[in-house]
């Protein structure tokens, strides 16, 4: 055949994945790791250009969490964690740091009603001494995934079929299908949290937040503890039910943010508590899931509560677009005290997240206003779109005898924890997909649980979900808890749908 003559979609006829450049791609499931945990390689190129082509895929509005809204306020330490972190925002109690925060839902447009079923966002940019730091959540404690290299399949499955444009349950409940280790965010974690009645919160006021991933807590003698962040609402959590939200969304698409300002405005002053749980990581293999899987929760019973401080949210933004639309978070964002773990998903966001923002705002983000710190810094970042830094000097690389900046003083509190492993894209040993679902599911009340089996089953019943697809989900929820596998089963035959 002549090479002239072929057209593009040619190139998707191949029997199996490959790079953009048409390389075999023979897993296109696992990240490659230092061993079947982590951390993630650089050299995984598969990885890098598939999260870099899906932070690409949208402008200029956010590929995920596009609705929003955003408000400024303090942190406020008030109990002494100095044992555990050497970070200078968490010094002492007392101790104050400015913060904005933004709340979003994340699958659906900017303009997109928010009172929708859908995941919420609950970012908090700290402004410390030593730098900015990023506390980048949701309001639920688990995630969809483990890997990060699903990431944009996820995302594609909850966004609207590329050929209606309609968000469609037989592409969620598809593609989550294949993944048992989202029983607990998906049938019991996403989904029973999102099909639950936690899956619409009344107002962001009224919404936890959760830091979800595992991070690391340094000292100033080095020693590290794992830690999980909470932010606890002080009014408390509410949630809308399902008719109540069509009424609050057809008064008002944009309820939440409404309510944020004006509460704000009539200085009724929206605040949280930062909880956190901590681990030994010498203690990590005790459990039967492992720690870092952000698929699941840590028991309160083992890993209780402690408080750190308060955040006060007492200032609405002073422009929307500003403050809100140019507000950029990324994980990767941390301060000295404060490290990453070698949970996959985290490993990716270190990456995604910046280069997303550097393609949506541009390579110089970071210094637009609301990014920017506000304490002294310098680097050689020259030029490049949007740079509105002042630079007069001659020196603008390093070393040099005639520049006397140089390199901060090493601290102690990086992690140094030793790597070994093989090059491996494999599955964690303790998947365990299932029994957090089971308990949580018999946590609920009689009639919560009523309402997630109807929401469920409601899914299930999508005409374009498969035979196959409610099978496997029913056998998913079976090995949560038998009865409840058993109920769905029966919600689904007696519409003739199994």
């Amino acid at each position: 055949m002549d090479p002239s003559k072929v057209r593009p979609s040619s190139a998707y006829n191949s029997p199996y994945w490959t790079t953009n450049s048409g390389a075999p791609v023979w897993n296109n499931n696992n990240s490659m790791t230092v061993g079947p945990r982590g951390p993630i390689l650089l050299e995984d190129y598969h990885l890098i250009e598939k999260l870099a082509q899906f932070d690409r895929e949208r402008i200029p509005e956010r590929v995920v969490h596009a609705r929003g809204a955003a408000a400024k306020g303090f942190f406020e330490v008030t109990h002494n964690v100095s044992h555990l972190t050497a970070a200078d925002f968490l010094r002492a109690p007392g101790v104050q740091t400015p913060v904005i925060v933004r709340f979003s839902t994340v699958v659906h447009e900017r303009g997109s009603p928010e009172t929708l079923r859908d995941p919420r966002g609950f970012a908090v940019k700290f402004y410390t001494r030593e730098g900015n730091y990023d506390m980048v959540g949701n309001n639920m404690p688990v995630f969809f995934i483990r890997d990060g290299m699903k990431f944009p399949d996820m995302v594609h499955a909850f966004k609207p079929n590329p050929k209606s444009h309609i968000q469609e349950a037989w592409r969620i409940m598809d593609f989550l299908s294949h993944h048992p280790e989202s029983a607990h965010m998906a049938s019991f974690g996403r989904l029973t949290f999102l099909l639950d009645d936690a899956g619409i919160p009344l107002n962001y006021r009224h919404m936890p937040g959760f830091g979800v991933h595992t991070f690391k807590l340094i000292n100033r003698a080095g020693k590290e503890t794992y830690v999980k962040f909470h932010w606890i609402p002080k009014c408390g959590e509410k949630y809308l039910l399902d008719d109540e939200a069509v009424l609050v969304g057809g008064a008002n698409h944009s309820h939440a943010t409404k309510d944020l300002y004006d509460a704000i405005a009539a200085g009724d002053y929206p605040e949280w508590t930062l909880m956190i749980q901590t681990m030994d990581p010498a203690d990590e293999d005790k459990f039967d899931f492992d720690p870092l899987d952000v698929t699941k929760t840590w028991p309160e019973s083992l890993f209780p509560l402690q408080p750190v401080g308060r955040m006060v949210l007492n200032r609405n933004v002073d422009n929307f677009f500003n403050d809100n639309e140019q507000v950029a978070f990324c994980p990767a964002i941390i301060v000295p005290g404060i490290g990453y773990t070698d949970d996959k998903l985290l490993q990716t966001r270190i990456f995604s997240y910046a280069d997303t923002q550097r393609h949506r705002l541009g390579p110089n983000y970071l210094l637009l206003p609301v990014n920017a710190p506000r304490c002294p810094h310098h680097n050689n970042h020259h030029e490049g779109f949007m740079n509105i830094m002042h630079r007069d000097e001659e020196i603008n690389y390093f070393p040099s005898r005639f520049d006397p900046v140089r390199n901060a003083e090493r601290v102690a509190a990086v992690s140094t924890a030793p790597l070994s492993g093989r090059r491996e894209k494999v599955v964690i040993a303790k998947e365990n997909n299932f029994a957090q679902a089971g308990a949580r599911w018999r946590s609920f009340d009689p009639a919560r649980q009523e309402r997630l089996v109807v929401r469920v089953a409601d899914m299930l019943a999508d005409p374009r979900c498969t035979q196959e697809i409610r099978r496997i989900w029913v056998g998913y929820w079976s090995q949560a808890d038998p009865q409840l596998g058993s109920r769905i089963a029966a919600k689904l035959q007696g519409r003739g749908c199994l």
